[in-house]
């Protein structure tokens, strides 16, 4: 059958829905689908993913070789054979002879063209072929590294015997160049392009590739392992990117720990590497400091670890550990490979974000996209294209920029003070937006209290800054690199009258990300059903965004408001004091920006454990994208184990007959509380090992557990097994989740006392999403109510707004009816996704809430579980049940 494979290369013998996992994706790929595949974890879906799609592009470049061939062999005999001169008179104006021309000269033409890629492609195959068998080579070059050695002590000392230098010369690097707003010339390249020692061999055409994106760092370097694990390990060129804060191994800079302080340390060094000598002759030259270059920063060394790169599949760390022995940058070596690799491995943060991808070298024409992990991937797009400025950054950067202003205008050209006027001007507008006025401590101004809600325009029209041309103003930022002369001038003169903090510079790489960077900072942090737990996290956070470049911040929401009216809304918080007032651009469409990577890849997968509702992705990022139904597939598979080694029940009511109706309104009721006690206390009496249970949010966490510590129900429950509480800080999970399996493994040698441990936890929060609670860690996972989102949320407003104005109804339901449910049901699936994660392991899942036996709410639970769930009234038959599932899998062990 077309669009089939016969067999996949497997380590094993796959499992079924593997070898049905593995087919419908290899179809997906060969027909450009955009493909939505849920797998559930401990199926095996990491290998699935990587056999099938590396099988398909295995099978797509011999294709693709076989046809070269055969059309260079068509145009080869065309070219051979003679063509007699045709007596017969022609219909044509043009002679016979100038259209056997024209006719011959686009054969060779053709001909050519094969021969050349065919060349290419015969010595990148053979390139490859020499790194990974000339071993000699190999330990050739990385003698020449050790050579280096003393060179680079020497440059490492040298960096102590620096002494300063006349302000006058250090002030040059600070004055913005001459600016022509017209000029629309293309920038130099970011690297290859500004390397004067790079081979022009380091720059490459892309090959086809696969990229490979997931959520963090460690789900990237498990899904490597696991190709280091598969047959296709040895023929596989790999590279996986990161961020400086990952890949740097450069001690003076990434000690910095700061995102943007060592991306604007790493810029620096390359600047001053790049910068050559121009003295005129018989000049002498001011005394300065040697300026610090990075000796990680090699073309040589960077050549040479690309190359092994390229030849063996290696992780982060074995990278950094390549780059410490060949003394190359492991950031700048993986750029190098990401054109001649054919799987690429990256955050999807850094795929998804326009200006980031483009910084990488990421091109995706024609190209395959697996985003992994993708059940937030709406609100993810969201995250990374959203800005915000606090009234505290909005004047410390009018502060600043007046300060850089007056020092250097006898030295700025006309062009870039009138930028810089204009760029204060709108600064003015925004103070005034939020109730205060610049030039005053923002500390000290009172403002009124609320949140308005405005379209771009309005907010513009608001601001008083409808008549300034933001896309100018965008590009100026870009071109002139404001943010980090506006940084260095800071960074050096704080302390000596520049207001406020010292700021560390910008940078152009580093631009029109700031979303993304404060995307990254909350990776770990809960999300709004659990918003209230991280006040410590968030305070910390506030001091990162204090201490970055307002700058680079006000640049990031200048670009916001470039988008669509239509798209986003900002949002204007004031909170009775200018300092801690902000005004924050929500994006509303986030399909806007997913829409270039549809468009532009050959195919795009979409996968996760759980997908479901996936009605979700298709409405809000698929449909508005231009992607039709005809384009999209759908494969979603069950779970390996028996379908005897899972119980989810939903209960309606509780042990005295109490329904079990969590809403707002009488969720609070003591009743209500204390019925859950008893559940609880009875689940604990018949099941072995650990029980997870959820709350739908900190808050009601907490009332509960004040609750029954008041009334005893958590001394009973402590009678029977060890209670333990999500932290609330995200550096203390570790301990708790090794105390809490701890006690699980004591209490299974020791019989005679507690039957195990149990943990409340919270939906949405640190321990709801990536890990692991398998076996005796998670024998049952009960989720208490049902988590909605708070529907007083201004922006979950505007957002339900925007998507029943854009959006079909359907099912009788508002799209902003269906967006409560689908956020809803996604946490509860992650929630309870945590348990069964093998084969062989075996859990309970118990619903508290009589809605989850509504139709519309099990039809939204993952198909596997969907599939095996029963509704009880009454909580008799329920425990039963609990109580004999528990008995067999007991006898089982046995």
């Amino acid at each position: 059958m077309e669009n089939r494979r016969a067999q996949f290369p497997f380590p094993y013998q796959p499992y079924h829905i593997q070898e049905q996992f593995m087919q419908a994706l290899y179809s997906a790929l060969d027909q450009g689908k955009v493909g939505i595949f849920e797998s559930p974890t401990g199926t095996g879906k990491s290998l699935s993913l990587i056999c099938g799609a590396l099988s398909w592009l295995t099978d797509y470049e011999e294709k693709r070789r076989q046809e070269a061939a055969a059309l260079l062999h068509k145009g080869e005999a065309a070219l051979s054979t003679s063509t007699a001169p045709s007596s017969s008179s022609s219909s044509s104006a043009e002679p016979d002879w100038i259209t056997d021309f024209v006719q011959k000269k686009a054969e060779r033409d053709l001909v050519s063209k094969l021969k050349e890629e065919e060349l290419k492609r015969k010595k990148r195959a053979e390139r490859l072929e020499m790194i990974r068998n000339n071993v000699q080579l190999k330990y050739a070059m990385k003698r020449k590294s050790c050579e280096d050695e003393e060179a680079f002590k020497l440059l490492q000392l040298s960096k102590e015997e620096q002494t300063e230098t006349q302000a006058d010369q250090e002030d040059e690097e600070l004055i913005i160049a001459e600016y022509e707003s017209d000029d629309e010339s293309k920038t130099r390249s970011r690297f290859c392009g500004t390397e004067d020692d790079t081979d022009d061999d380091l720059v490459e055409e892309h090959v086809t590739k696969i990229y490979y994106c997931s959520r963090t760092h460690s789900q990237l370097a498990q899904f490597v392992h696991e190709v280091q694990k598969s047959p296709f390990s040895k023929d596989i060129s790999l590279v996986t990117l990161g961020s400086r804060q990952n890949l740097c191994i450069n001690e003076e800079v990434h000690r910095l720990n700061s995102i943007q302080r060592i991306n604007d340390r790493c810029m620096e060094m390359q600047k001053n590497k790049h910068e050559k000598p121009h003295h005129e002759e018989g000049v002498k030259r001011k005394r300065g400091p040697s300026k610090s270059v990075c000796p990680y920063y090699k073309a040589s060394a960077m050549q040479q670890m690309r190359d092994d790169i390229l030849g063996t599949v290696h992780d982060i760390e074995q990278m950094l550990k390549l780059g410490r022995e060949t003394h190359a940058c492991p950031y700048y070596t993986t750029r190098l490979a990401v054109a001649p690799a054919q799987l690429v491995v990256l955050p999807y943060q850094m795929l998804l974000h326009e200006a980031t991808r483009k910084a990488a070298g990421v091109q995706l024409q024609g190209q395959v996209v697996i985003i992994d992990e993708a059940h937030n991937l709406s609100d993810t797009l969201s995250c990374i294209h959203s800005a915000e400025l606090t009234g505290a950054q909005l004047c410390r950067a009018h502060s600043q920029l007046t300060q850089y202003a007056d020092r250097y205008k006898s030295r700025l050209k006309a062009k870039n003070l009138m930028y810089i006027k204009q760029i204060l001007f709108v600064i003015e507008g925004l103070v005034r937006a939020l109730g205060g006025k610049v030039g005053q401590n923002p500390q000290s101004q009172a403002t009124l209290t609320g949140t308005e809600m405005l379209t771009i325009n309005n907010f513009l029209f608001k601001a008083q800054i409808d008549n300034i041309n933001l896309f100018k103003l965008q590009r100026y930022f870009e071109k002139s690199m404001i943010s980090r002369k506006l940084g260095g001038f800071v960074e050096k003169y704080a302390g000596s009258g520049v207001s406020l903090h010292a700021q560390s510079s910008s940078n152009k790489e580093n631009r029109r990300t700031e979303g993304l960077n404060r995307y990254l900072q909350t990776l770990q942090s809960s999300q709004s059903t659990a918003s209230d737990s991280t006040a410590d996290q968030q305070g910390s956070e506030a001091e990162k965004v204090l201490s970055a470049s307002p700058m680079m911040q006000l640049e990031s929401f200048f670009l916001a408001l470039t988008n669509s009216n239509t798209d986003g809304r900002v949002v204007v918080h004031r909170q009775g004091n200018l300092s801690e007032s902000s005004v924050k651009f929500l994006l509303l469409n986030p399909a806007v920006h997913f829409a270039q990577v549809l468009q532009q890849c050959r195919a795009v997968i979409i996968a996760g454990g759980t997908m479901q509702p996936v009605s979700d992705f298709k409405q809000e990022l698929l449909f508005p994208a231009g992607v039709g139904e005809e384009r999209i597939t759908e494969f979603s598979c069950g779970h390996v184990i028996p379908p005897e080694n899972i119980l989810p029940l939903v209960l309606c009511s509780g042990p005295s007959g109490q329904e079990l109706d969590f809403t707002f309104q009488n969720r609070d009721s003591l009743r209500m509380m204390d019925e859950t006690g008893r559940i609880l206390s009875n689940i604990c009496n018949v099941v072995p090992g650990g029980v997870v249970c959820f709350f739908p949010s900190y808050e009601y966490s907490r009332r509960i557990i004040s609750h029954w510590e008041a009334s005893g129900a958590l001394t009973r429950l402590a009678n029977k097994k060890k209670i333990f509480q999500e932290p609330k800080k995200a550096n203390q999970v570790e301990q708790v989740l090794s105390e809490f399996s701890r006690c699980i493994q004591r209490c299974a040698v020791d019989v005679s006392g507690l039957t195990g441990a149990l943990l409340f936890s919270v939906v949405g929060g640190k321990m709801s999403e990536g890990i692991n609670f398998s076996d005796d860690l998670g024998r049952c996972v009960v989720m208490v109510g049902m988590p909605y989102p708070n529907i007083k949320s201004p922006e979950l407003q505007e957002k339900m707004s925007y998507l029943d104005k854009h959006l079909p109804h359907s099912g009788g339901r508002s799209p902003g009816q269906a967006l409560i449910e689908n956020l809803c049901m996604k946490a509860v699936n992650q929630s309870i996704g945590r348990a069964i994660r093998h084969r062989g392991d075996y859990s309970s899942i118990v619903l508290c809430d009589r809605r989850y036996s509504r139709p519309a709410t099990l039809s939204k639970l993952p198909t596997w579980i969907k599939d095996r769930t029963s509704t009880h009234a009454s909580f008799g038959p329920a425990f039963a049940a609990l109580r004999k599932f528990f008995l067999e899998n007991k006898q089982k062990q046995v």
